[in-house]
């Protein structure tokens, strides 16, 4: 359980520190397919393999493409296979530190065809830098499209996950105290002193909730809003590990802090053999909402097979796997969902948003502005 959820966190990780500074350490994989065509139908002059067995355009048929994407990529190795026998396409994966600022700096030399990871919260700047070509894939239909990053199909989502406030159900109830649910109950006396935080300046998660707080408390208002967070006795730790792992009551970690900032999708984890109920649970009105997106990159060798491999990622194979290799939900409403997600992963109904492109405008000066708040 603790591999999974901190594959978990690692994987929004990825998405929200794509733009960190830093010159990323490239590591290239080479996905080799080791399945035979199965004797699904070819179409040949299709540009789609919309279930990822199904086409095989003759244009790329034989060809290597390479997908940029971030440390935690992962899917199921039979799935890749079967992708790769029906379409003819071998994926091979390049895995970059600070993906979007890579993607920036290289992109009068891209890097690959295709790059999937990057997310709302640093999406702006790379679509503004002329990094993606535009491409409609026939699937958006499925889902993708409610997340449309633009008009223009710039970026095409592929999931989606919810940074919330994590709430120990068993320490409420032992202490007798009602659980707090909104963002202002926070500030309230009497729970002084239970929340843990991840730092926004080093953590992705930490990001991920400032950003939640700004959509909540506005531009002019969220830094009295931490400020408030302070008085009230918040504790701020580098990163997600630490808060989940040693400081959060409900974790096997035990600390003292029953409420901590972490994932909707973290609940099910908590759910030993035997329990009927979760010991955890999400407050639903602080979540804050990350989509990931795949791109064809500008100046690809191989755009054709690049779009193949967007409409995969749209494909119900692929979908299905999300939450078990990425641990994200995918953006295909049809897809089923793990029985122990379905009955304890609570997606926020109505999670906090900030524009892209005022997250873009504004990211460095929060950050600094929430340095001096906290840290100064």
């Amino acid at each position: 359980m603790s591999t999974r959820l901190s594959r978990a966190a690692a994987t929004l990780a990825a998405g929200l520190l794509l733009a960190a500074c830093g010159s990323g350490t490239s590591t290239g994989t080479s996905a080799t397919s080791t399945s035979t065509p199965t004797g699904t139908s070819t179409t040949p002059g299709s540009t789609s393999t919309p279930t990822g067995s199904s086409t095989t355009p003759d244009s790329t048929t034989g060809t290597t493409v390479t997908l940029v994407t971030h440390d935690s990529f992962n899917v199921d190795p039979a799935v890749l296979s079967d992708f790769e026998a029906a379409s003819g396409v071998t994926v091979s994966l390049l895995s970059e530190e600070a993906l979007a600022n890579q993607l920036i700096l290289t992109k009068d030399n891209p890097l690959g065809d295709v790059a999937y990871g990057i997310d709302n919260t640093f999406a702006s700047r790379a679509v503004d830098e002329g990094v993606f070509a535009p491409y409609t894939s026939p699937l958006l239909d499925q889902g993708s499209a409610d997340y449309a990053f633009d008009a223009g199909n710039s970026l095409t989502a592929v999931d989606f996950g919810d940074v919330c406030v994590n709430v120990d159900h068993t320490w409420f109830t032992e202490k007798g105290l009602a659980e707090p649910v909104t963002f202002d109950d926070l500030l309230k006396p009497e729970y002084k002193d239970l929340l843990v935080v991840e730092s926004p300046v080093t953590s992705s998660t930490g990001l991920a909730f400032l950003l939640g707080t700004v959509g909540h408390a506005g531009e002019d208002g969220w830094q009295q809003y931490w400020t408030g967070l302070k008085d009230n006795g918040v504790k701020v730790v580098s990163d997600w590990n630490s808060a989940y792992y040693v400081d959060f009551s409900g974790s096997d970690g035990k600390g003292d802090r029953p409420l901590v900032v972490s994932y909707a999708s973290s609940p099910p984890s908590e759910v030993k053999e035997g329990m009927t109920e979760a010991p955890t649970g999400t407050l639903l009105d602080t979540c804050f909402r990350q989509v990931e997106y795949v791109g064809v990159l500008a100046g690809a060798k191989n755009p054709e097979a690049a779009q193949q491999v967007v409409d995969w990622m749209l494909s119900p194979e692929f979908q299905a796997g999300l939450p078990e290799s990425m641990y994200v939900y995918p953006v295909d409403t049809a897809t089923e969902l793990p029985a122990d997600w379905a009955k304890y992963a609570t997606v926020a109904p109505s999670p906090v948003t900030v524009d892209p492109a005022t997250i873009a405008a504004n990211r460095d000066s929060w950050l600094q502005d929430w340095s001096d708040l906290l840290e100064g």
